[in-house]
């Protein structure tokens, strides 16, 4: 529910801003995940666990076994699904983690059963480019910067 602007300007709010109430959850949620890149850390994290998954299956009569590789197979979906994480929860680094996402990803096409049959790797590239791509939203106090 949104408040009305002229019904904030009476209270003595500034006018013209609308806001939804702090009570929402939805609302809460919505201002949390806007303020982050969201959507970049899950895509890399749910490409962490696909090549996760990956690992573990039978196609048919090819059992995909783990040998030397396993290491492979096992850190670099953990490290996928770290940085996936570690980007939604600090976001001023999210350039960095998500350069590193990327580059993993890539090299998970030769670690790991290509890439999780290319799904794991393409989930956690585009979750890469879109946490490298985010930028935080300017705040009204941002604006006023520009303009000296």
């Amino acid at each position: 529910m949104l408040l009305n602007a002229t019904a904030a300007a009476s209270d003595g709010r500034t006018a013209g801003v609308v806001r939804a109430p702090s009570g929402s959850r939805r609302a809460r949620f919505r201002s949390w995940r806007r303020s982050r890149p969201f959507v970049g850390g899950l895509l890399t994290a749910l490409g962490g666990i696909e090549l996760f998954f990956s690992g573990q299956l039978d196609i048919g009569k090819i059992h995909v076994q783990l040998g030397i590789e396993g290491l492979q197979a096992t850190i670099i979906p953990i490290v996928l699904v770290l940085l996936g994480v570690l980007a939604v929860a600090m976001p001023a680094h999210h350039v960095f983690y998500g350069v590193i996402a990327l580059a993993v990803a890539v090299y998970s096409l030769v670690g790991v059963n290509l890439g999780g049959f290319f799904v794991g790797m393409l989930l956690a590239s585009v979750g890469g480019v879109l946490t490298v791509a985010w930028m935080p939203k300017k705040t009204s106090t941002d604006a006023g910067d520009d303009e000296r």
